[in-house]
């Protein structure tokens, strides 16, 4: 009981140095001063500006799309990935999983643009836009991906595979109806990281993007050169609400427990049905 509050005053200095600054954005994205240097009053004008701002919309568009796209191409390699090494137990390939995580975002960025460029420049594809800005995406959140799947992969009771080729299930079959299941909760907790780092991201955005592909993170890092705004404000607050939510889902779907097997509403999770 005393070794509690030497524990509570550092934790509580700790989260106000976290959040302190993010609740500021939110603050004075609700100022009715066009100058976020002083509070005159309560206003949601600037989000209403937001709808009427071609370029903001479009950014959104742009975010959307970019982390769908990349999330959803992701999702399946990482998937296939840490599947892969959860049945091989393969350390070697995780451990060379952590250098793209571990590598500073402006070495990863940079490398990407001198890459796209000289295949640009030799084969006349990948012109510095969406698509370049997808495969950048996809190349570090596949790392993310992966070690969740193979995560998941730990807990599960190999018995029931087994028990399902024992019943006739072929390989194929076996994964689909038994495995495939029982790592969903990880595969969409991977999917929703992935979403949420490609939300997020600005420096390979930045570095990957070409004309009209313009990414929220990156029009709030070249607005902010014109001046701090209440329109800046709102918008980071945006991405702050949605980043918040996407990391709460992903911990909540992590929580969640394996789908049991012997569950007479699962019909896909017995493995006698559709078998034999």
């Amino acid at each position: 009981m005393k070794a509690r509050p030497l524990l509570t005053i550092p934790t509580a200095i700790l989260f106000l140095f976290l959040y302190l600054p993010l609740a500021a954005v939110v603050l004075f994205s609700f100022n009715a001063s066009r100058y976020s240097t002083a509070w005159t009053g309560f206003s949601t004008a600037w989000y209403l500006a937001l709808l009427k701002d071609d370029a903001a919309l479009s950014a959104v568009k742009n975010s959307l799309v970019l982390a769908t796209s990349s999330s959803l191409i992701s999702t399946i390699l990482g998937t296939m990935l840490g599947y892969g090494m959860a049945q091989t137990n393969s350390r070697k390939i995780a451990n060379l999983l952590h250098i793209p995580i571990c590598l500073p975002d402006i070495v990863q960025a940079v490398s990407m643009l001198l890459f796209f460029s000289l295949i640009h420049r030799w084969l006349g594809v990948f012109e510095l836009g969406m698509s370049t800005m997808i495969a950048g995406h996809v190349t570090f959140q596949i790392p993310f991906v992966a070690l969740v799947v193979r995560a998941r992969c730990a807990t599960l009771d190999r018995s029931w595979d087994e028990a399902a080729r024992d019943l006739g299930a072929t390989p194929a079959q076996a994964f689909w109806h038994v495995t495939l299941p029982m790592l969903r909760p990880g595969i969409v907790a991977g999917a929703m990281l992935a979403f949420t780092l490609s939300l997020d991201d600005f420096i390979v955005s930045f570095f990957t993007g070409g004309a009209g592909s313009t990414t929220l993170p990156v029009l709030i890092y070249s607005s902010v050169k014109r001046g701090l705004s209440p329109e800046i404000n709102a918008l980071s607050t945006l991405l702050i609400l949605a980043s918040a939510a996407a990391t709460i889902l992903v911990t909540i779907i992590q929580k969640s427990p394996t789908i049991p097997l012997d569950d007479e509403k699962n019909p896909a999770a017995v493995p006698s049905r559709g078998f034999a």
